[in-house]
C-alpha cells in the first residue's frame, strides 16, 4: 500500500485563471451594462475571505490530513490511481460533496462555517472566493472518511476535491444565463448556482450539488430559477458588513450567546448548536421551513410550484 502519493494542488494552480477569469467578467458587466454587478468593498472584502481561507488551510490542514492518514494506515484497501480510480473518486467525492453541503445548511455549527459563502448580497466571481477560515472546527472532514476507508488515497481524495471546488468556481456569475438543456440536466450551472444563493423563500435550502446537479433531483432539493422570481442574494438577515472578521465569525459568535443564555435545559442549549440555522426555544425565530409556510399563507396562489 503507498503511502507517499502526491498530486498537485489544482486550486493553486487555477489562481491564474481565476484572476484572468474576474477581470473579463468586470469588463463584460462595465462594457455591456448588464450581467451582475460589482462593488468594490464587497469584493474585496470576498479577496480577503479567498486569502484568509489559504491561510486557514496551511496552519490546520495538517489535522485533516493526519486524520486521513491514519485511516489510510488501517484500511485494508487499495483502489489504486487508474483513471477509473480518479473518475469514481471524483464522483463518490461530488456525492460527499452534496451531502457535506446539504449538512451546511442544516446543521447550525456547520452553517457556522459555511454562512460567509452566503454573506454577499452581490453575486460574480469573487463571490466563489469568499470561503470559510474555520472549516476545520466543523467538522466535516468525517464525511471524506468513507473514501480513505474504500482504498482512494488521500492525496486522490484532496484532488479530486480540488478540482470540485475549481469547477464551482465559473457558476457564481450573473453573466451566463442558461446553458444548453442537456448540460442543465445533469450539470451545476450558474443559473441552478444563483438559485441556491438566493434568500428568497422558494430559493432557500436548495441545490446543494458541487458538479453534478443530479444529486439535487435525486433526494429532492432541487428548485430550477423562476424569470418571475429573480433571485435576491444574502442571508436571511443580512449582517450588513464588510469587515472580514465579523463575516467569519459572526455566526459562531452568534451559538456561543444562545447556548450561554441562562434558564435553558442541556437539550436547547444543544439544539443552538445543532438544530437547523433559525431554532429557538421559545419559537421566536423563523427556520427556512416557517419562512416558506408564511410566504405560502401570505401567497395562496404559490402551492405548489418549485420550491414551496
Amino acid at each position: 500500500m503507498t503511502s507517499a502519493l502526491s498530486f498537485p494542488d489544482v486550486t493553486q494552480l487555477a489562481v491564474p485563471f481565476f484572476i484572468a477569469a474576474i477581470l473579463a467578467e468586470f469588463l463584460w458587466i462595465a462594457i455591456k451594462g448588464r450581467g451582475g454587478r460589482y462593488e468594490t468593498r464587497d469584493a474585496v472584502t470576498s479577496l480577503i475571505m479567498g486569502a484568509g481561507s489559504v491561510a486557514s488551510g496551511l496552519v490546520l490542514g495538517f489535522i485533516a490530513w493526519g486524520f486521513f492518514m491514519l485511516l489510510w494506515q488501517i484500511t485494508p484497501l487499495d483502489m489504486g490511481t487508474s483513471i477509473w480510480a480518479i473518475l469514481i473518486c471524483f464522483v463518490l467525492d461530488d456525492l460527499r460533496y452534496y451531502w457535506v453541503h446539504r449538512f451546511g445548511h442544516r446543521i447550525r455549527w456547520v452553517w457556522a462555517s459555511h454562512v460567509n459563502h452566503h454573506s454577499s448580497q452581490h453575486y460574480n466571481l469573487t463571490t466563489a472566493l469568499r470561503q470559510t477560515w474555520t472549516g476545520t472546527f466543523s467538522f466535516v472532514m468525517l464525511v471524506r472518511a468513507p473514501l480513505v476507508l474504500l482504498g482512494f488515497h488521500p492525496g486522490l481524495v484532496l484532488f479530486v476535491g480540488g478540482i470540485n471546488l475549481v469547477y464551482q468556481f465559473w457558476i457564481h456569475t450573473e453573466a451566463i444565463g442558461k446553458m444548453p438543456r442537456w448540460f442543465e440536466a445533469v450539470m451545476n450551472t450558474p443559473s441552478h448556482h444563483r438559485v441556491h444563493h438566493g434568500r428568497n423563500p422558494r430559493y432557500l435550502d436548495c441545490n446543494y450539488a458541487g458538479v453534478f446537479i443530479i444529486w439535487d433531483k435525486m433526494f429532492g432539493t432541487f428548485v430550477p430559477e423562476q424569470e418571475r422570481d429573480p433571485v435576491d442574494y444574502g442571508l436571511v438577515y443580512n449582517i450588513a458588513t464588510f469587515n472580514p472578521l465579523r463575516v467569519a465569525f459572526h455566526e459562531w459568535v452568534s451559538i456561543f450567546r444562545d447556548v450561554t443564555q441562562s434558564n435553558l435545559t442541556l437539550k436547547e442549549r444543544l439544539l443552538y448548536a445543532f438544530a437547523p440555522p433559525g431554532y429557538s426555544h421559545d419559537g421566536s425565530r423563523d427556520t427556512s421551513e416557517t419562512i416558506k409556510k408564511k410566504h405560502l399563507d401570505r401567497h395562496p396562489q404559490d402551492r405548489g410550484t418549485p420550491g414551496l
